[in-house]
């Protein structure tokens, strides 16, 4: 049995990060060389040097989508939270518009039939109740679910984030690449990336490719009880590009290193890869549970933030660099004053 008491550590709360470094890259960067060796103590911007010609750096450019809207019941007037997960059918019918997956507050009084106006003439209809909390909605006054929430949603910080979103978090929540709308999180370790450094690793002779994957909220949910190993993970899509697919392939075969930025990459190349630097290019959806023991196939590094204790990004990391050396980095960075989580530090392990 893997146990989740082994991926425990203490952080003063003071440590968790509320708002961004900045500028991005004026981040700091703790390197962890998988190989061995001290710790080293860097900024982010220094992270084309850290890269050799012909590495291949994978960012997700999914984009945060202002997921969170707020609105008030129909019949009683009481106030709801609408989360959005993900589109269900895009088709409007003759019930109504489009349906959404959503999670939904205060939950237990949500039941089918219930209506919550979330601006004039506009309306999410409960339809379905599910096992695990989540609701099924149908919009009504609207046929276009990603506008009305451009219109009046809110950015959906991590719940950890002790404070209401602002104006500011609409561009400090979102990586400079983003571009294809779908996340109700933030793939991390790319917020601290500026057009500025990409174009200075570019220069170095480091490719950069992309996949997207659509980070659902379950990226936050701790492991429950101690057995890592009967723990299920959160479903994700994910789309990886011919093009991304064929730069893993010759980086692998000429010994370069893929670089994965964030643990949703990690996640996408490696339930993607069909043998050593093969990547299978196309969409797909992922519930791969990286725990110690995986063959790492198609990733040789990785560019990541700081994550929650028990968590299954925790997990992932340790696998790939090893849980001693891990926590061990972790315990430096405390120690040093590296600030945690979202808008936090970041590190590199190669």
């Amino acid at each position: 049995m893997h146990d989740a008491r082994d991926y425990d550590y203490d952080l003063p709360p003071g440590a968790i990060a509320v708002r961004p470094a900045e500028p991005r890259d004026a981040a700091r960067l703790l390197v962890l060389r998988r190989a061995g060796g001290p710790l080293e103590d860097r900024v982010f911007r220094d992270l084309p040097e850290l890269l050799e010609p012909g590495d291949l750096l994978v960012v997700n450019d999914t984009r945060v989508i202002p997921a969170r809207l707020h609105g008030r019941r129909v019949d009683t007037g009481g106030a709801v939270e609408i989360f959005l997960l993900h589109e269900e059918h895009a088709t409007p019918t003759p019930a109504g518009g489009p349906q959404w997956r959503v999670l939904a507050s205060p939950g237990r009084r949500l039941r089918p039939g219930v209506r919550v106006e979330l601006a004039p003439g506009v309306e999410a209809e409960i339809v379905a109740v599910h096992e695990n909390g989540e609701r099924t909605v149908r919009f009504h006054g609207t046929t276009d679910v990603l506008a009305l929430a451009d219109r009046v949603g809110s950015t959906p910080l991590p719940p950890y984030i002790d404070r209401a979103a602002d104006a500011r978090d609409r561009d400090d929540y979102q990586t400079v690449y983003a571009a294809a709308p779908g996340a109700v999180a933030a793939p991390t370790a790319g917020l601290h990336f500026t057009p500025g450094l990409l174009g200075r690793a570019r220069a170095r002779g480091v490719d950069v490719a992309s996949v997207t994957l659509h980070v659902g909220p379950g990226t936050f949910r701790p492991v429950q009880g101690d057995d890592l190993d009967a723990h299920r993970m959160h479903a994700e899509a994910y789309t990886i590009p011919d093009a991304t697919a064929a730069a893993v392939a010759r980086a692998h075969a000429a010994g370069r290193r893929v670089v994965a930025v964030g643990t949703t990459v990690v996640r996408a190349l490696e339930a993607a890869a069909e043998g050593p630097g093969r990547v299978r290019a196309g969409a797909g959806e992922t519930d791969l549970f990286l725990r110690p023991g995986h063959p790492f196939r198609a990733v040789s590094g990785l560019v990541t933030n700081f994550h929650l204790p028990r968590s299954t990004l925790l997990v992932l990391v340790s696998a790939f660099a090893g849980r001693e050396p891990v926590l061990a980095a972790y315990a430096h960075a405390i120690r040093s004053g590296y600030r945690f989580y979202s808008y936090g530090d970041a590190m590199l392990v190669v």
